[in-house]
C-alpha cells in the first residue's frame, strides 16, 4: 500500500465536506496529522454520541456547519476556503433511512454533489476534486463475480440510486467543465467500512458492541448477506493516495473501486463470529423479517485498477479490522479517550502498511 505522503499533504489547503460524520471525522484527524490545512463543511453530527465531538475533531481545523443542499452557502464557503483539493464526503449514507426519506436522500446525494462541483466552475486554485460514492452504485445482479468500474450503474433503493446518479453528475461536470479548467475529478467507490466511533443506526459492529457491553443479545436480520468489509482507514488511505496521484497525473481522473482482498468479502454472520472474540459473553439471535426493505445480498468489487494504477492494496486483513474495531469500542466503553484511540489506530495502520510494502512484490502500473 502506498501510504499518504506527509511531504505532499503538509500545508495543502483541503476542503472536506461531511467532516462531522464517521468517515469524515477519521479523515479530518488523519489530514491534521499529515499537516494539511483543513476546512470542513457539514451538518451537525447526526448521532449522539458522535466521534466528531468525542475526538475533538474540530480542533486543528476550520470547521463550519453548513448544508450542501444550499447552493449559495456551499459556493460561498468553497470560495472562501481557497482549497487546493476538495474531498466531498457529505451524504445521506444509509440504505434503510433512504426508504423513509427518499427526497432528502436525492437532494443531498445528487444535488448536493452538483452544488459542490458547480462551485468549482471558474474557481482558480483547485486542482483535484474527489467525490466519494459507494460500492452500491452498480446495477446489482447478485452475481458471483466482482463489478468493474465500467459496469452498468443503477440502484434498487433510493440511497444506491442517488449515489449512482451522483456518479453521472460528477462525470458530466468533469467532461463538460472541470477537466478543461485543469481540475482532475474522480469518484471513489468503496464497500462497507468498520471502525471505532460509528454510532449510526443499524450498523453491525456498533450494534454488537452496544448490545454486548450492556449484557444484551444482538439480533441479526440478514446473517447470510455478503459484503466487502474493510477498516475505515483502508478507503481513507485510498482517497488520499488517489488525490495525490491526480495532483501529479491528472490524466488518471475517473472512477475507482476500493475494497478488501477477495477473501475478505464475508457474510454478516462470519463477521459477527470474529467480533465475539473481543467479548467474554456475546449472545446472538438470528431473526429474519420479510417486511424488511430490500437490501443487496451479494456484492463485490474488482479493485485491479486501483491496485495497478495507484499501487493501492489492503494492509489489514478482515480479522485484524474486526478485532481493532471491537477493541476500540471496548476500550472507549472502559473510559479511553476517543481521539487517542483513533490516533493509535492510524499509527498502527501506517506501521502495518510500511511493513507490507517492504515485503510485497513490485506493482506494475
Amino acid at each position: 500500500m502506498a501510504l499518504p505522503d506527509p511531504h505532499f499533504w503538509r500545508g495543502k489547503r483541503v476542503l472536506l465536506t461531511g467532516h462531522t460524520g464517521f468517515k469524515g471525522s477519521w479523515l479530518a484527524l488523519w489530514l491534521q496529522r499529515l499537516g494539511a490545512q483543513v476546512t470542513g463543511m457539514a451538518l451537525p453530527p447526526a448521532t449522539e454520541p458522535s466521534l466528531f465531538a468525542l475526538a475533538g475533531v474540530a480542533q486543528g481545523m476550520d470547521s463550519h456547519l453548513g448544508d450542501v443542499r444550499d447552493a449559495a452557502a456551499t459556493a460561498a464557503l468553497i470560495q472562501a476556503a481557497r482549497a487546493d483539493i476538495v474531498l466531498h464526503l457529505a451524504a445521506q449514507a444509509l440504505v434503510r433511512p433512504s426508504y423513509a426519506a427518499p427526497l432528502d436522500t436525492y437532494a443531498t446525494n445528487v444535488m448536493g454533489t452538483a452544488h459542490v462541483l458547480d462551485a468549482l466552475r471558474g474557481l482558480a486554485g483547485v486542482r483535484v476534486a474527489l467525490v466519494v460514492t459507494t460500492d452500491k452504485v452498480y446495477r446489482n445482479r447478485e452475481w458471483v463475480y466482482p463489478y468493474r468500474e465500467d459496469d452498468a450503474l443503477g440502484g434498487h433503493d433510493p440511497y444506491s440510486a442517488s449515489k449512482a446518479a451522483a456518479e453521472i453528475v460528477t462525470a458530466s461536470y468533469r467532461d463538460a467543465f472541470l477537466s478543461a479548467q485543469g481540475v482532475a475529478v474522480a469518484t471513489a467507490r468503496a464497500g462497507n467500512v468498520i471502525g471505532g466511533g460509528d454510532w449510526a443506526p443499524e450498523r453491525l459492529l456498533p450494534d454488537a458492541a452496544a448490545a454486548w457491553s450492556a449484557g444484551q443479545t444482538l439480533v441479526l436480520r440478514n446473517p447470510h448477506a455478503t459484503r466487502p468489509w474493510q477498516h475505515v482507514l483502508e478507503p481513507l488511505a485510498a482517497y488520499l493516495r488517489l488525490a495525490q496521484v491526480l495532483w501529479e497525473q491528472p490524466g488518471h481522473a475517473g472512477a475507482y473501486n476500493f475494497g478488501p482482498a477477495p477473501q475478505d468479502a464475508a457474510t454478516v454472520g462470519r463477521v459477527i463470529e470474529m467480533a465475539r472474540a473481543a467479548y467474554p459473553a456475546a449472545p446472538v439471535r438470528y431473526q429474519s423479517d420479510a417486511r424488511n426493505p430490500h437490501e443487496a445480498g451479494l456484492l463485490a468489487l474488482d479493485t485491479a485498477l486501483a491496485r495497478n494504477r495507484l499501487e493501492i492494496a489492503p494492509c489489514w486483513a478482515l480479522p485484524e479490522a474486526v478485532g481493532r474495531t471491537m477493541a476500540w469500542y471496548r476500550d472507549h466503553h472502559a473510559g479511553a479517550d476517543a481521539r487517542a484511540l483513533c490516533v493509535a489506530d492510524i499509527q498502527a495502520y501506517e506501521q502495518a502498511c510500511r511493513g507490507a510494502s517492504s515485503t510485497s512484490p513490485e506493482v506494475v502500473a
